[in-house]
Order: structure tokens, then C-alpha cells, then sequence
């Protein structure tokens, strides 16, 4: 296996990344959009194994002023939701699609990166879709006590924050990690509104393409998740009505770990997961 720093991006931004590729021509390229905070390097080890057991071409990345895709203070970028679900994901494919314009294209996405794509360009160009714990959820279906945390999060000490350091410090807040203003806001507004995103379409966020997503889709759920529950990502299906859509739970008991949640699914020691994540996918 080789291992690429790459950079590209939309006109208006830089976005790092690293770019995996097997020792032999792939049999598909995949990009994956990362979950709100989540830096590309958490996603590594997934590639890795990706890229050494399967063949696989994979791209991760960082969105706009963030990780290796950050290019001054936090304070002082202008980057929304909007760039981190639309803009960059697309940056994203078209780079992946340019380094390999023949080869089959997979996108797999986590949270953030599975519920954009009815919003992104070129659908018809994906050839397969994986969404891992992923929807459309508002801070009401959230399961106690973790709805406290969220409460706190757009009502508490996440605006107070916010308005005072001119971006989310969510290092200091105990979050994982810092996020820029105009992405906490509008992700704010997203999770306290009952359409969800319905009412940024055709203003901040593009209206959905056509044609839509045609892909073999899988929809993973992780059942002990509080950010994005089973019944959220449930949902999920409704957004890609023209897809062949399988859906999945991964419950920790099955694999004989202690606990999953939002963010296990793609850490190196619950790799026993990984096999479950693409197993609809693997043999075609």
C-alpha cells in the first residue's frame, strides 16, 4: 500500500487529505465524508484496510478550515455547514473522480457525510453508497441523559461560547474539537428545526440535483448511538427515494464489544466491525 498527502478544493478553499492506494490498479475509489469534527486521520486506519484487504483506492479529508484543510485562526473563517456538507464533499469527488475517471466510484459517509448527498453534483456517477450512522436528527430525539449534554450544546454554554470567541471552542467545552462559527450556527439551526434543512434549500444550500441517487445504498444504524439514534437514521431512507436501499444495525453485543456509539464504528479496535460496514458491497 501507498500513502499520498494531497491537497485540492473548490475555488475558495484548500482542503488537505490523504489518499490511499493498493499495491495493484483498484477495483473502486472511495471518498469519505467525515462526521461534524471528525479529522480525516480517525478515518485511517479504516482505509488502511480498505486499501490492503480489498483493493481499494480511499480519499479522506478535512473540510474548509479545519485539520489539514485549516489555513489561519479559527476566528477568522467564514466557513458554514453549507461548505461542509455541499461544497467540499463535491471538491472532494471531483478530485477523486480525475485521479481515477474509469474506475468505480463508492462514497461512504458518516453522520455530516450521509445525509448531504441528495444536495451534491454528479450523483449519477456514484456507484456505491454507504451511510453510517447518519440522519436527520433534532436535539429532541436525543435519549436522556445524553439530551442534557445537547441542551447544553445549543442553548447553554455552546452560543454563550460561540458569541464570545467568535467560534465554537469545543476543545474547551469538552466537544473534541474546535469548529467555526458559521458551521456551529447553521448546524445549530438545522437541530432545533423540525424540517431539519428543508428551509436553508434554495438559499444557503442548493436545491437537490437530478437525477437523484440511483446507487446500491446501505444505511447503517449503530444501535447504542445517543447523537444519531436507530430511529433517526431510520429516516434516512426517505432522502434517497430512487436507491436500492438495504438497511443495517450494528449492535455492540453481536460483535462482542462492550460499546459502539457515534464514533466507534471506524476506530482501529472495533475492526471487527469493519467486514459488517461493506459487507453488501465487498463481492460486487
Amino acid at each position: 500500500m501507498a500513502v499520498e498527502t494531497v491537497e485540492f478544493g473548490p475555488q475558495d478553499a484548500r482542503l488537505g487529505g490523504t489518499l490511499y492506494l493498493p499495491d495493484t490498479a483498484p477495483s473502486a475509489a472511495v471518498v469519505i465524508h467525515g462526521a461534524t469534527g471528525a479529522k480525516h486521520r480517525y478515518y485511517g486506519a479504516f482505509s488502511q484496510w480498505l486499501a490492503q484487504e480489498h483493493g481499494l483506492a480511499v480519499l479522506t479529508y478535512d473540510y474548509r478550515d479545519f485539520g489539514a484543510s485549516a489555513t489561519g485562526s479559527m476566528r477568522a473563517s467564514r466557513a458554514t455547514m453549507a461548505d461542509w456538507g455541499v461544497n467540499d464533499p463535491n471538491a472532494a469527488q471531483a478530485y477523486l473522480r480525475g485521479r481515477f475517471p474509469a474506475t468505480p466510484l463508492w462514497v461512504i459517509g458518516h453522520s455530516l457525510g450521509g445525509f448531504m448527498l441528495p444536495l451534491h453534483t454528479n450523483l449519477d456517477q456514484i456507484d456505491r453508497f454507504i451511510a453510517v450512522a447518519s440522519g436527520p436528527g433534532r436535539w429532541t430525539d436525543h435519549p436522556w441523559p445524553y439530551r442534557a449534554a445537547a441542551m447544553l450544546l445549543w442553548f447553554g454554554h455552546g452560543p454563550l461560547s460561540a458569541l464570545i470567541a467568535g467560534y465554537l471552542p469545543g476543545r474547551y467545552l469538552g466537544l473534541g474539537a474546535d469548529l467555526p462559527e458559521g458551521v456551529y450556527w447553521q448546524w445549530r439551526r438545522w437541530c432545533l428545526s423540525h424540517d431539519f434543512y428543508e428551509g436553508d434549500i434554495g438559499t444557503t444550500l442548493p436545491r437537490r440535483t437530478a437525477p437523484g441517487l440511483s446507487a446500491p445504498t446501505t444505511v447503517i444504524a449503530v444501535a447504542d448511538d445517543d447523537l444519531i439514534p436507530p430511529e433517526v437514521v431510520g429516516r434516512l431512507a426517505t432522502f434517497y427515494p430512487d436507491a436500492p436501499i438495504t438497511m443495517r444495525t450494528l449492535a455492540p453485543a453481536e460483535f462482542g464489544l462492550g460499546k459502539i456509539g457515534h464514533f466507534g464504528a471506524f476506530r482501529r479496535r472495533n475492526a471487527v466491525l469493519w467486514p459488517a460496514i461493506i459487507a453488501d458491497h465487498a463481492a460486487k
